[in-house]
């Protein structure tokens, strides 16, 4: 229990007392009065339900049982010393380093931008990045093994705290050879939703949102599932067939004529890009200003 707990600066006395010989050389090496020093050994005493000192006009020493004390009292002040020493290490590290976890089209098109200015503001900052999917993100925000996680899913638990960064948007992409790129209107969302398409893997954030913005996507079997953006567009620009991905991550394709942009009726496919983390709301340290820097990034030309 709590009230049984020894007092540090206590015992730190005590043994102080047993190695210089007496009260008064005790108490100046532990850098307290006599007469608090003295009160504060009866308390260790009546604590220990025995006499641990025995006075003399030439001193005092420590009784069979207060040697026995003695002995213990190192072990937990040494203890107790290497419990700060971690600690103030650990405040040390936590200063300086910041593990991340950031599903794909974010560390891929936005987050060495954000690092670099992280860098610029804080150079002792040191990032420990993982490129997961949405979920592997969300699973090692939960388990406390990454600080903070930068994800593109709207499916998100609620046992994380969470900020939206900015919107992003998916677009519909096909090989320049494929009957789609020949239409001349807008392709209906119904006609989408149950067309094969080279989809990205379960727990992937573009499959999640695409499939939260058209759910009838979700019962449609793929043409292909594949592990990362680059796999999914170098198989539909090789024909493999259509697919859904956000603009950061085919911006490229389309510009180089590698792949062509096939328009959807209705609203824009848009999904949010989201900062979450674990523990206290407010962010504090490396990890805020990280968030601030991202939160705080222009999003690139649409």
């Amino acid at each position: 229990m709590p009230s049984a707990l020894p007092n540090l600066s206590a015992l730190a006395l005590f043994v102080a007392v047993v190695d210089e010989g007496g009260l008064g050389a005790g108490a100046r090496r532990a850098g307290i009065h006599q007469p608090n020093a003295s009160r504060m050994i009866a308390q260790l005493e009546a604590q220990a339900g025995t006499v641990l000192l025995e006075r003399d006009p030439r001193g005092a020493r420590p009784t069979s049982a207060g040697l026995l004390y003695a002995a213990q009292a190192r072990e937990l002040l040494e203890a107790a010393e290497q419990f700060s020493d971690w600690l103030r290490h650990s405040r040390d590290e936590d200063a300086r380093e910041l593990r991340v976890g950031a599903s794909m089209t974010i560390a891929e098109h936005l987050m060495p931008a954000w690092l670099a200015e992280l860098r610029r503001r804080s150079p002792r900052v040191r990032v420990d990045l993982e490129v997961l999917n949405s979920t592997q993100v969300l699973a090692g925000v939960h388990d406390g093994r990454l600080r903070l996680g930068f994800v593109e899913t709207p499916r998100l638990p609620k046992d994380v705290h969470a900020m939206t960064l900015r919107e992003d948007e998916l677009v519909v992409v096909v090989a320049p050879e494929h009957p789609w790129a020949l239409r001349e209107g807008p392709l209906d969302p119904a006609e989408l939703a149950a067309t094969p398409l080279v989809v990205r893997e379960g727990g992937s954030g573009t499959r999640d949102a695409y499939e939260e913005l058209l759910p009838a996507a979700g019962e449609t079997p793929p043409v292909q599932e594949l592990g990362s953006n680059a796999a999914v567009r170098i198989a539909v620009a090789s024909g493999a067939g259509p697919a859904v991905l956000s603009m950061l991550a085919v911006r490229s394709g389309l510009e180089s004529g590698q792949l062509l942009r096939v328009p959807v009726a209705g609203p824009r496919l848009r999904r949010p890009l989201t900062a979450v983390w674990n523990g206290p709301r407010r962010l504090s340290g490396p990890a805020a200003d990280l968030v601030a820097v991202a939160t705080a990034a222009t999003p690139p030309p649409r």
